[in-house]
């Protein structure tokens, strides 16, 4: 492989986060080397080869058959990422501009990818961990130029789900974190930025839900069933409509503490008791919305449209749902 020919992009790892990476980046028009650092035979790789690219074909035709892309043009988008072997690595890692490490969640696996990235990546190149277990401090020291490293979140699927997570450690260049962000939203994806905290975002309120729901079930308070028509479309399209912070805001910093209140009675103190920050704001009355400052600050915000626009958000996301309905007319006595 010619370095001036290949790729900016690699994605290191040839398993189902790699594969859902690469389709990211070529969906967004982009060629992306898919590296494999594992020493393999020909009939060893070829298995590789043909699973990854089954893989690719099928999700890229699951796309096209809702309409998504046309299906003359999975052949295209698939031909952007190419499958490099061990031998090739050193070439394809040479010229790439950002690499994110996508190898099983243990320190010796991911010590090992990052030996070959560090002898093969150039100087400047922004490297990136997909791990969703390690805290960005502990690989940081594994890594040539941590200045030039930060961890990286995808949602699954990769290709689709538009949020990644990007948690910084205290030497991450701020330059590299705005060039990281800027090459991820050309692609098309909104990256949210947090420290170095177990669970980023994400995984770490979902967890807090899921697990919950779990609980309710085992407690005989709701069925699976109704748990899920509650979350699609009571709690799913607030959150869909406001953000989880916003909300708090919408509502009142208020509700939260009374609501935290009475379930740390009757329920678990340990799982909902508010945490200081909350009481603390109801103390100095910053309950948000309609108070004029919460976690966000209203001062000279036009009150009226934001509340009009988040109705707006919310029937949005009740149309999608397929539940709007329009008035009726009168009905018989």
């Amino acid at each position: 492989m010619a370095n001036e020919a290949a790729p900016r992009f690699s994605a290191v790892g040839a398993g189902r986060m790699g594969r859902g990476i690469a389709i990211a980046f070529a969906y967004a028009g982009h060629r992306i080397s898919l590296v494999d650092l594992r020493e393999r035979d020909d009939a060893g790789w070829q298995k590789l080869v043909d699973d990854a690219r089954g893989e690719i074909a099928s999700s890229l035709s699951a796309l096209a058959r809702l309409g998504v892309v046309e299906p003359a043009q999975v052949e295209s988008i698939a031909a952007r990422i190419e499958l490099v072997r061990a031998c090739d690595a050193p070439a394809a890692l040479a010229a790439a501009e950002l690499v994110f490490e996508g190898v099983p969640e243990t320190m010796e696996a991911k010590r090992e990818a990052f030996e070959h990235i560090n002898r093969h990546c150039r100087e400047d190149a922004i490297l990136t961990s997909t791990t969703s277990s390690i805290l960005v401090t502990e690989l940081a020291g594994i890594v040539h130029r941590p200045e030039r490293f930060l961890n990286m979140h995808w949602l699954n699927p990769a290709y689709l789900i538009p949020v990644v997570e990007l948690s910084v450690h205290p030497g991450t260049d701020p330059q590299v974190l705005a060039r990281t962000r800027e090459l991820m939203e050309q692609i098309g994806k909104l990256p949210v930025v947090c420290d170095a905290s177990p669970g980023y975002i994400v995984p770490r309120l979902q967890a807090l839900v899921m697990n919950e729901a779990a609980r309710m079930i085992e407690e005989g308070a709701a069925t699976a069933e109704e748990i899920d028509k509650a979350t699609r479309y009571g709690l799913g399209l607030r959150f869909a409509a406001l953000g989880v912070v916003e909300f708090i805001d919408f509502g009142g910093c208020d509700i939260l503490h009374h609501a935290s209140r009475e379930m740390s009675a009757s329920l678990d103190a340990g799982r909902y008791t508010a945490p200081a920050i909350v009481d603390r704001m109801v103390a100095e009355g910053r309950l948000g919305l309609k108070t004029g400052s919460g976690f966000y600050d209203y001062e000279g915000r036009d009150v009226a449209a934001y509340r009009q626009d988040v109705l707006l958000r919310t029937l949005g996301m009740l149309k999608h749902a397929g539940l709007f309905r329009p008035p009726a007319g009168e009905t018989e006595p």
